[in-house]
């Protein structure tokens, strides 16, 4: 079955639907006819996309079908000016969960401020990252060391390290897919309140529908979606799992 054609009101990349998204507003990202590999293999072919400020991007498809891939790649465009949420958070299992949170700030300041933040809490991040720890339910650990943690606290400990880069666009790689349901609708909610631009790749397709604005679909080594979230239902979006 030919998956562009069996879902309704699609609209193809660069005609109408991405000049209509386009006018007024400055590409966050682009890629025009990239091929995108991973370790070597080639993973996506031919791959345009534009991503306008302001949208909210839900990557969707089967495990491998390159949505990290794809990820990376959009990342490598301007990685300093971007919250990064990996799907593997490399957090410091030594390090207090506050610690681990700074760490997203660690640019704003100097070397010598956050060797003095890391032997003892300076006032300032300290209020910050306690404000933001209280949001992600992780208060009551902050002094815990990560190691100590299950991992749904771990990895609502790097979305606190994501969140505490202050940046207006986020790019996260299946971010809550290691905590329940209710939590990942909270978390969801807080990253798409906080950043102007979100790109997700999510393998819930209820979460993609209802956080983003727009989703964007891979299979078969080649992006075969691109529409509203809007226009789309849950078994719609069943196609790119077949």
């Amino acid at each position: 079955m030919n998956l562009e054609l069996n879902l309704p009101n699609l609209t193809p990349l660069q005609k109408e639907r991405g000049e209509e998204l386009a006018a007024g507003q400055p590409p966050v990202f682009l890629l025009n006819n990239a091929q995108l590999s991973y370790q070597g293999r080639a993973v996506l072919n031919n791959v345009s996309l534009k991503i306008t400020a302001g949208e909210r991007v839900a990557l969707v498809g089967k495990s491998g079908v390159g949505k990290s891939t794809l990820l990376a790649a959009l990342r490598e465009q301007d990685p300093n000016a971007l919250a990064w949420c990996p799907q593997q958070p490399g957090l410091v299992p030594m390090l207090s969960v506050y610690h681990n949170i700074y760490m997203g700030g660690l640019q704003r300041h100097n070397s010598f401020y956050n060797l003095l933040n890391l032997m003892k809490p300076l006032s300032q991040p300290l209020r910050e990252v306690t404000e933001l720890a209280a949001l992600l339910q992780l208060d009551k650990h902050l002094f815990d060391r990560v190691e100590q943690l299950s991992g749904g606290q771990a990895q609502r400990v790097a979305i606190g390290r994501a969140l505490y880069q202050g940046q207006g666009v986020f790019l996260g790689d299946e971010p809550v897919s290691g905590v329940d349901e209710h939590q990942a609708q909270q978390l969801l909610t807080l990253i798409v309140e906080k950043h102007a631009s979100v790109v997700l790749a999510l393998h819930d397709v209820e979460q993609a529908l209802r956080f983003c604005d727009r989703i964007i679909g891979l299979k078969d080594g080649a992006i075969v979606l691109d529409a509203p979230s809007s226009t789309l239902t849950v078994n719609d979006l069943s196609e790119l799992y077949r």
